[in-house]
């Protein structure tokens, strides 16, 4: 594991992908005693392209913490875009306003306070416009959920971003007493077999440990 820190430490400093209000966002969530498992930069990094690269202009994203994978998502986003990012605690919705604020990006960022659940169905009663992107990171045992409110929220074309999905290999142990670890089996089963999405899972390794992410194409 020393290797993989080493390793993102280095690919972090070669492309630059740490900047001042990057830096201040997490200093906040350490100051606020939250748990430091937000997105690695390397990570933050490629939700940004893929969201360029979709020419994104509505991106959801269940699990906010303090706003660190929201200020790279919505860094990607044109002027009159927009992200909705749900957070389950207001304390950290909180911290996630000020750091989306310092990065001059809360005229684009909308924090949505209440259980991910409750807030996904009441965009859906709302029939807001389908979201060009989807980054889902919150409680593993409400993935399968998430899943299918991402889906209808979506349009044919929309990519989903799931993290944690390996989660240092024990998805393979279907007798798992973690809760945790059978949400994101029935997540990934789901995902394998839903007509409506071409995905795969991706295996990482780096400061964040062995884990992995999935990534799913909305079909027509």
């Amino acid at each position: 594991m020393d290797r993989w820190y080493a390793v993102d430490d280095h690919l972090v400093d070669l492309f630059g992908l740490d900047d001042d209000v990057l830096r201040a966002a997490v200093a906040d969530s350490v100051a606020a005693g939250m748990p430091q498992i937000q997105v690695s930069a390397t990570l933050g990094r490629f939700l940004n392209l893929q969201a360029r690269a979709l020419g994104a202009r509505r991106i959801l994203e269940i699990g906010t913490l303090a706003g660190y994978s929201s200020i790279w998502l919505a860094r990607a986003l044109p002027a009159d875009g927009r992200l909705v990012t749900l957070e389950l605690e207001l304390r950290h919705a909180e911290v996630a306003r000020g750091n989306l604020a310092r990065a001059g990006l809360a005229a684009v960022a909308e924090v949505r306070v209440g259980p991910a659940a409750a807030s996904l169905a009441a965009l859906v009663a709302e029939k807001v416009q389908p979201f060009d992107m989807v980054f889902i990171d919150a409680d593993k045992d409400g993935y399968p959920d998430y899943l299918e409110w991402s889906l209808r929220l979506s349009r044919p074309g929309t990519v989903i971003v799931a993290d944690n999905v390996v989660r240092g290999g024990a998805i393979i142990d279907a007798d798992s007493a973690d809760s945790r670890v059978q949400g994101i089996r029935r997540f990934n089963e789901i995902l394998a077999r839903d007509p409506r999405v071409d995905a795969t899972i991706l295996q990482t390794v780096g400061t964040k440990g062995y884990d992995g992410i999935a990534v799913a194409l909305v079909l027509g």
